[in-house]
């Protein structure tokens, strides 16, 4: 991944997309953030930035890359950021940058995850359209 932030801190001047503390829950049977969770929040956090850019409905129709970096662990206040990388016809491209806040008050934190997913713009009969319509 290329465009990565590639630091552990949070990144200046941007907000997250969302924002989510990590519960019990959230754990596998082994006591364990579920990946299946963060990866939903990923997917959460890449179609916020997809629908705004779409200004419309999309779909999520690949996870080209998830990488889990660092483990979440009960309590951490998880912050999600994306950006959109790539706009095609009907696509759009989105990369999402993971970060769990284990100490809040400081900007110090753990990178978790990072991915980037592809969205499609899809029209009111579930079609793709073009990016630049509205649905």
């Amino acid at each position: 991944m290329s465009e990565s932030l590639h630091s552990d801190k949070l990144p200046r001047g941007e907000e997250p997309q969302i924002r989510v503390m990590a519960m019990p829950a959230d754990t596998n049977a082994s006591g364990d953030i579920f990946g299946g969770w963060l990866m939903s929040q990923v997917d959460i956090a890449g179609s916020i930035a997809a629908y705004r850019r779409a200004r419309g409905r999309i779909v999520t129709i690949a996870v080209n890359e998830f990488r889990f970096i660092n483990p979440v662990y009960v309590g951490d206040l998880v912050s999600l950021y994306s950006r959109v990388i790539h706009v095609g016809n009907t696509s759009i491209r989105v990369m999402i940058e993971g970060f769990a806040e284990r100490s809040r008050g400081t900007d110090e934190c753990d990178r978790v995850a990072e991915a980037e997913i592809t969205y499609v713009a899809i029209d009111e009969q579930g079609k793709p359209r073009p990016v630049g319509d509205s649905a």
